[in-house]
């Protein structure tokens, strides 16, 4: 299977900790079946580069909270918002109960049109689109997270070691799956894609793969893909 043809609605929940890889996967989804695809971890770092430009602490649950209600997307080009100093603010902020809530509905709107779409980020399988059709959970090890982050700064000319962000990895990993608000889990209907062995055009094949047998048997046990 391939292009979503329009008579299906077909929303793909792809989730998963910092640089697994879930996003040029969730891309490469959005590609191969002709959907809108949303980053959904842009808007967490849209709420965290406004806070920071307003001049508040990034701790200021109540700033966010203000900024989530009347904050316009268009306002901020995506390279201002990459980076490990915004990355690190978006996880502070992401575990701000009223933000994630303030999030909701743009995420859902989103999910919800017409022919489905593709979302990534850390619950929207579990929390923004529980009734997705197909969910993935991508992973990898720390180290290996840490080595693709390495090498794309590097690509960016941003200096960073090793040993930074794969602390940086680990203590976001904390965070993320430790926040008592949507914490990043695998949901019960995911399928776990473990990509620390594979190419991205592995990764992708694999990714393809289950959601085509979502697609065609919505009825599936859980599994684990790996190398």
């Amino acid at each position: 299977m391939s292009r979503n043809d329009g008579r299906e609605r077909l929303v793909i929940a792809v989730d998963g900790p910092a640089a697994s890889g879930k996003g040029t996967l969730a891309r490469r989804l959005a590609a191969h079946y002709g959907l809108p695809y949303l980053d959904t971890g842009l808007l967490y770092r849209m709420v965290a580069r406004a806070v920071l430009d307003a001049g508040h602490d990034i701790q200021d649950a109540d700033a966010a909270a203000a900024i989530v209600a009347s904050f316009d997307e268009a306002a901020f080009p995506e390279d201002s918002l990459r980076g490990r100093e915004i990355g690190e603010a978006a996880s502070v902020v992401a575990a701000m109960p009223a933000v994630r809530s303030g999030l909701i509905a743009r995420q859902r709107r989103f999910a919800g049109q017409a022919g489905g779409a593709v979302l990534d980020g850390r619950d929207i399988g579990t929390v923004i689109c529980p009734e997705a059709r197909a969910k993935l959970f991508v992973t990898a090890t720390p180290e290996v997270r840490a080595a693709r982050r390495h090498r794309e700064l590097a690509g960016r000319g941003e200096p960073a070691t090793f040993e930074g962000i794969l602390a940086d990895i680990r203590r976001r990993d904390a965070r993320d799956s430790g926040r008592s608000d949507a914490p990043l889990k695998l949901a019960e209907d995911a399928v776990l894609l473990d990509t620390s062995a594979l190419t991205i055009e592995e990764a992708a094949a694999a990714a393809i793969g289950i959601v085509d047998a979502r697609r065609a048997n919505p009825g599936h046990e859980n599994a684990i893909i790996s190398d």
